[in-house]
């Protein structure tokens, strides 16, 4: 039985905790956060405000942390020195040479350790890795990829609205949609980029040149109550392959298209895609490696030091 710690228990924490509670052979059995009050509602869990005393305390398996960006490596680091391995969120520091200090650590100290980039286990991504991989439907031509929402007010002490502490829209929004580039089409070169930021809003429009194919992303903080919008569109010699609008759909040049979308019904030509949580999808991968003593190959160092030397020039 795999013993779990998890510290920080905010926004992204509401993911994690129900996959670990659904993993058969796995416990989460202690959470950690300075407020009391949001560990209230786990009762059956011990609770500890002092991340020291909870390393000190249990004979833990796996360490989630699911902090505040700026405190990611550092937690890290100290968990690992105790000989227990490590899933975090993404990313993984604000800063490139982070990368290598948290690896040598996990390598020194005989853990793994992972960064929880979940587009890599979202089914409509990786199918979308699986047609370029494959070239399905011929070269990629084309893409679009948009990660749009409002102002983060809500978050603790207004740590997300601070440059310092979360890097804005490139480190907490942008940074989805540029590890899944590098982890599926390698590195690219930022052909232009433009920005618009304001003390309570970012707004950031990119398009990179990976040789063959330009892809453009745009990610945003609106200073208003705009809805969460995470798309692509993808354009290849033989279809156009789009996840807009809450639906996965393959349009074909021969007029016909494939409804990949839960919601489809009747004879669409329908092939859905699998119901899966994709924050349960990269824990249980996680703690897979972790039980049978499997590499974490799914993520590469370099990708996580190529996407953030990107993020840290522009």
């Amino acid at each position: 039985m795999l013993k779990i710690g998890l510290v920080g228990v905010g926004g992204i924490s509401g993911a994690h905790i129900p996959a670990w509670e659904a993993m058969e052979g796995a416990e989460l059995v202690a959470i950690c956060d300075i407020r009391t009050e949001r560990m209230e509602k786990y009762p059956e869990k011990r609770h500890y405000t002092d991340f020291e005393e909870m390393l000190n305390n249990e004979e833990l398996d796996i360490l989630d942390i699911c902090l505040p960006t700026y405190l990611h490596a550092d937690f890290a680091v100290k968990a690992m020195e105790k000989g227990i391995n490590v899933i975090c969120e993404k990313p993984i520091s604000l800063k490139e040479e982070d990368v290598e200090r948290v690896y040598s650590t996990a390598e020194k100290n005989n853990v793994k350790f992972m960064v929880a980039h979940v587009l890599r286990f979202w089914p409509e991504y990786e199918l979308l890795k699986e047609i370029y991989d494959t070239k399905k439907y011929g070269k990629l031509l084309s893409g679009t990829m948009i990660r749009l929402g409002g102002y983060p007010k809500w978050s603790w002490d207004g740590w997300m609205m601070d440059e310092k502490r979360s890097g804005l829209v490139p480190f907490d929004l942008h940074i989805h949609d540029l590890d899944f580039m590098v982890y599926t089409f390698g590195e690219p070169k930022v052909k232009y980029q433009y920005r618009s930021k304001l003390p309570k809003q970012d707004f950031i429009s990119l398009s990179y040149d990976f040789g063959d194919f330009t892809i453009n992303a745009e990610s945003s903080w609106y200073a208003t109550c705009y809805p969460f919008t995470a798309e692509f569109r993808f354009q290849f010699e033989d279809a156009v392959v789009s996840n807009e609008n809450g639906k996965m759909v393959i349009y074909l040049k021969d007029d016909k298209k494939i409804d990949l979308s839960q919601e489809a019904e009747g004879d669409t030509g329908s092939i859905n895609l699998p119901k899966s949580d994709a924050y349960a999808n990269e824990i249980n991968y996680f703690a897979d490696c972790v039980r049978n003593n499997k590499p974490v190959d799914k993520f590469k160092p370099s990708e996580l030091e190529c996407v953030l030397k990107i993020l840290n020039n522009l």
